[in-house]
C-alpha cells in the first residue's frame, strides 16, 4: 500500500504502514553491495571465511537491523534529538582526545571490548543531522545573510578541529566537505563558497607548516610516487600496478597476484577495490560502481520526494556523504587524489565503517518512510 505523495493531511502511520512503506529496493542493492564485499573479504584470506568475511557478514546482519530499526523511528523525532546525536558524537571525540586507544600511528579509536568505535565516522552523520535542523529553521532570505552561518560554522569546524588533533586529515577534510555540501545544498550563495575557497587556497602556506611529516609526505608522493617507490610511494605505486593488471575482465576470483603475493598493502580495508579490479577486472569494477550509483540514485530520489525541509536535507545530506566515501576511496586507490584512510562503504573491512554506512541508509529510508509527513520550522507537523 502507497501513500499518495500529494496528500494534505496523510494518515498517523502505524508500524504496519512504515514496514509497507520501507524501501526494499534500496534494501536489496545494500544486500548486493555488502555480497560483493564478502566474496572479496573471502578472497583476501585466500578463499577463507575468517578472519574478515564472516565477521563482515555478520555485522552487515546486525546493521540491516539497525537500518530498519532506524528508518521506523518518527522523522520528527530524529529532528528533535538531532543536536542531541551531534553533542553526543562531539562528547565522544572529546574521550578519545583524552583516553583513546593509538594504533597505526593516530589516537582514533575508543575500545567498547566487543569493537573498536571510531567517533570520528559517527561525527559525519551527526553533523548532518544537526545542520539539516537547523537550515530546516532558516528562510531562504535568513541563510543568505552571513550572521546566519556562524553556528553552523562552528557546527563544522569543532569536531573537524578535534579529528585534525587525532591527528586524520582524512576524516577532518570530510567533515569540511560534508558540512560545506549541506550548505550547498541549503541555498547558501555561490560567491561565498568563492570567497572560501580563494582565502583557503591563500593559506595553504600557512597550513603546510601544522601538518605532520606523514601528512606532507602523502601530499608529495601523490604529485611524484616514483621519487620514493619503495617508502611512501609504495603503496599506490602497488596499486596502479593492481589496477592495470585486471585488465577488461580480471585475472579471476582467488587469482590476483598483487594481493595474494602480499604486494598491496590494506587489501581487506583502504584498497579493496583495487583487489576487485584486479581479480574482476574494468567489468566487475563497473558493476559495483553501478550499484553504488543506484543506491546513491535512490537517496537523492527520496529526497525529492520528501514534504518537509529537514527531511529532504537529512537525505540530501547523507547521501551525499555516502557519495563522498565511494568518491575519495576509489579516486585515491588510482592516484587521483592522495592517498587517506576513507573506507569504501559496506565493502571495505572494519566495524565502525559498516555501522556508519547502515546507520547513513537507515536514515535515508526513513525520510522515504516518512515522506509526506510535514514539519513546522519548530519540529511539529503542519505547523507552518
Amino acid at each position: 500500500m502507497n501513500m499518495p505523495s500529494n496528500s494534505l493531511n496523510p494518515p498517523e502511520l502505524t508500524l504496519g504502514i512504515k514496514l509497507q512503506q520501507i524501501n526494499w529496493g534500496l534494501v536489496l542493492l545494500l544486500t548486493l553491495i555488502a555480497s560483493v564485499g564478502f566474496a572479496m573479504l573471502y578472497s583476501a584470506a585466500n578463499g577463507s571465511w575468517t578472519p574478515w568475511a564472516m565477521r563482515q557478514a555478520i555485522r552487515f546482519g546486525i546493521g540491516l537491523v539497525i537500518t530498519l530499526g532506524i528508518a521506523l523511528i518518527d522523522l520528527r523525532f530524529l529532528m528533535r534529538w538531532s543536536y542531541g546525536f551531534y553533542f553526543l558524537s562531539l562528547g565522544l571525540l572529546g574521550v578519545v582526545e583524552i583516553a583513546g586507544e593509538i594504533g597505526m600511528g593516530a589516537q582514533r579509536w575508543i575500545d567498547l571490548g566487543v569493537f573498536r568505535l571510531q567517533p570520528s565516522e559517527l561525527m559525519k552523520l551527526a553533523l548532518v543531522l544537526a545542520l539539516a535542523r537547523y537550515f530546516h529553521r532558516q528562510t531562504y532570505e535568513e541563510v543568505g545573510r552571513i550572521s546566519s552561518l556562524f553556528v553552523p560554522l562552528v557546527l563544522v569546524f569543532a569536531p573537524a578541529v578535534l579529528v585534525l588533533r587525532q591527528p586524520d586529515l582524512g576524516t577532518a577534510g570530510m567533515i569540511i566537505l560534508g558540512g560545506g555540501a549541506m550548505f550547498f545544498l541549503a541555498g547558501v550563495r555561490i560567491w561565498k563558497f568563492v570567497t572560501i575557497l580563494v582565502l583557503g587556497l591563500s593559506a595553504i602556506p600557512i597550513g603546510w607548516q601544522f601538518l605532520h611529516n606523514y601528512q606532507k609526505n602523502r601530499i608529495l608522493t601523490f604529485l611524484n610516487p616514483e621519487n620514493d617507490p619503495l617508502g611512501a610511494g609504495y603503496h599506490i605505486l602497488q596499486s596502479k600496478i593492481a589496477l592495470g593488471s585486471g585488465g577488461l575482465f580480471g585475472k579471476g576470483f582467488l587469482q590476483g597476484s598483487q594481493s595474494h603475493l602480499n604486494f598491496l598493502p590494506e587489501k581487506q580495508t583502504d584498497f579493496i577495490f583495487t583487489m576487485l579490479a584486479e581479480e574482476l577486472g574494468l567489468a566487475g569494477a563497473m558493476f559495483l560502481i553501478l550499484l553504488y550509483a543506484l543506491a546513491l540514485g535512490y537517496g537523492f530520489a527520496i529526497a525529492l520526494r520528501c514534504s518537509s525541509q529537514f527531511g529532504r536535507l537529512l537525505a540530501l545530506g547523507t547521501t551525499t556523504t555516502l557519495f563522498l566515501y565511494v568518491f575519495i576511496n576509489i579516486a585515491m586507490v588510482m592516484g587521483l587524489i592522495p592517498v587517506v584512510g576513507v573506507p569504501l562503504p559496506l565493502i571495505s573491512y572494519g566495524g565502525t565503517a559498516m555501522l556508519t554506512a547502515m546507520i547513513g541508509f537507515g536514515l535515508v529510508i526513513n525520510c522515504y518512510v516518512h515522506r509526506d509527513i510535514a514539519i513546522g520550522r519548530q519540529g511539529f507537523e503542519d505547523e507552518d
